[in-house]
């Protein structure tokens, strides 16, 4: 038996694990379905490419609506390695627009506008140029500039300027208009993970106890009290009690199937798929959003991207200039280059994200091209009106849910990607970039009419992985949890992971997860 028993060791869980131990009074267990992440690729912020297609990653197939030409059998990837995402994602380090939060607390989430969470984005981060009223240089996670910025990107970033854009030399400064380069989450020239700055120091503690390669399969709830877990352990069922609370971080998708294999959920749903309803909410598994994609991809008259470095002599000259050094090309996360620009919906604030990649081929399901050195702009939606559901396929805890995206069903989204599909060509034809690109690859044919931009959004789209909302927060009837996290109607049981997210923030979603966390941990401590 323990004091706190944290269910998922992703980027949220390690966060809340490592600041729960910090009293030395209370024990806390941490149980993470993956393995730990001693993986060499982790580490090093280029094998980004690598984590991302791996076995480090759990593929999830999801259900395609009506009208759906995209690719057959498309999945979603979750992160399945303790570190969660911070272990295997691309590192950009992004908050979003204070907007976003502003409207949470507009909407009944009294606690989450800005103002509340900016001190637990500042609280997480050592920054090594930043330290002012959005930064700060006392925190666990390296949030730092590029060691390396491939000169490609730095062509990119003219033509965005070309285009009309603003340089932005920080979007995390409540600015979020302009292009720039992304800080990532490295430090010294290595990936700065939750599991490496939060966990691996707090691991030293007696009082905390890490557990990977278990699967969590219900929450043990008696009289309308969390009391415990049973989980999957080399395969043996095992039980571990909690003496004060269960708290929940395994992620958009994971977190609502826990819920309500448990008995916690749509009554009508647990029932049809034979489990006993221990407390009806509705809302688990409901309200799914995600940002979507589409990628423009471009072959190169020359080797002038990161492909070039799949060359042997390459990649042994980068490996080398980063053993000796800790410089160069292996200190890449790739996605160095990005901007934010506003499409005619826009609502005063930017609604289209724009990633560069100096490569082709760089993430799964996106293609490299014919003479092997190319470039990539992926474009993105950055709050999409467009929402799904998780729910269970059985009472089988092996058995992955069902996922309904519903990607692109709203209108609105679909007008909106077809903009900023349109001026991401825009930027990639200005001159800084043109003479160096050979042909389109992606898109294949001519793209002329709005027709012809809304069959290539359809077919090209592609989740971009940044899942919430599953158990949101609030006073609503659809609401999961409270504004401190704990899950209606259900003591002793919290939920801290981007489920929690009434809606998307307007960027990549690791920040949003690790501010999360923090803020959870400060609930659960002013609870002792």
């Amino acid at each position: 038996m323990v004091d706190y028993i944290v269910v998922g060791g992703g980027s949220a869980g390690c966060v809340i694990a490592a600041r729960l131990s910090e009293n030395t009074q209370a024990s806390v267990a941490l149980l993470e379905e993956g393995p730990r992440d001693t993986h060499p690729f982790i580490h090093l912020p280029v094998g980004f490419y690598k984590t991302s297609q791996g076995n480090l990653v759990e593929r999830y197939p999801w259900e395609p609506p009506a009208g759906y030409i995209g690719a057959a059998n498309p999945t979603m990837v979750q992160a399945r390695v303790l570190g969660g995402g911070s272990s295997v994602n691309a590192m950009v380090y992004l908050r979003g627009q204070p907007a976003d939060y502003d409207s949470w607390a507009a909407g009944g989430a009294q606690g989450w506008a800005y103002k509340d969470v900016l001190p637990y984005f500042k609280k997480c981060e050592i920054n090594d140029r930043f330290s002012n009223d959005a930064h700060c240089t006392e925190g666990p996670l390296g949030v730092s500039d590029q060691r390396y910025t491939h000169p490609l990107t730095k062509l990119w970033l003219q033509a965005c300027q070309q285009a009309g854009m603003a340089y932005n030399a920080d979007f995390n400064s409540g600015v979020q208009d302009g292009c720039g380069l992304y800080q990532i989450n490295t430090r010294n020239g290595l990936r700065s993970s939750t599991s490496i700055a939060y966990l691996k120091p707090a691991r030293k503690r007696p009082n905390l106890t890490v557990k990977t390669n278990c699967r969590v399969l219900r929450i043990l709830i008696e009289n309308g009290r969390a009391t415990g877990v049973e989980y999957f352990e080399k395969n043996q069922r095992r039980v571990l009690r909690a003496k004060r609370e269960v708290i929940i971080s395994a992620g958009a998708i994971n977190t609502p199937k826990l819920l309500m294999l448990s008995g916690i959920g749509p009554a009508s749903h647990l029932h049809d798929k034979g489990i006993k309803v221990l407390h009806d909410l509705p809302g688990v598994g409901q309200n799914l959003q995600d940002h979507i994609e589409v990628s423009l991809v471009n072959e190169l008259r020359r080797p002038l991207s990161y492909d070039k470095y799949k060359k042997p002599h390459w990649k042994l000259a980068a490996g080398l200039q980063y053993a000796l050094f800790r410089e160069g090309p292996v200190t890449s996360n790739v996605v160095e280059g990005g901007a934010f620009w506003r499409t005619s919906l826009a609502e005063n604030r930017a609604d289209a994200q724009y990633c560069f990649m100096a490569g082709a081929g760089v993430e799964a399901g996106v293609g490299s091209v014919p003479g092997g050195n190319g470039c990539t702009l992926n474009v993105c939606q950055t709050r999409p009106r467009s929402a799904g559901s998780v729910q269970l396929r059985s009472a089988n805890p092996m058995d992955f849910p069902s996922i309904e995206p519903n990607y692109l069903t709203d209108p609105f989204d679909v007008e909106c990607m077809i903009q900023a599909t349109e001026f991401g060509r825009h930027i990639m034809s200005q001159s800084a970039m043109a003479g160096h690109i050979l042909r389109e690859h992606v898109p294949a044919e001519p793209l002329r009419t709005r027709d012809d931009y809304l069959k290539f959004v359809r077919q090209q789209a592609h989740a971009a992985l940044h899942p919430v909302g599953t158990c949101k927060m609030g006073i609503d009837e659809m609401a999961v949890v409270d504004n401190a996290l704990r899950v209606h109607g259900i003591d002793g049981l919290r939920v801290a992971d981007n489920s929690i997210a009434p809606t998307l923030c307007s960027s990549n979603t690791n920040a949003l997860a690790i501010m999360i966390g923090e803020k959870a941990a400060d609930h659960i401590q002013r609870a002792q």
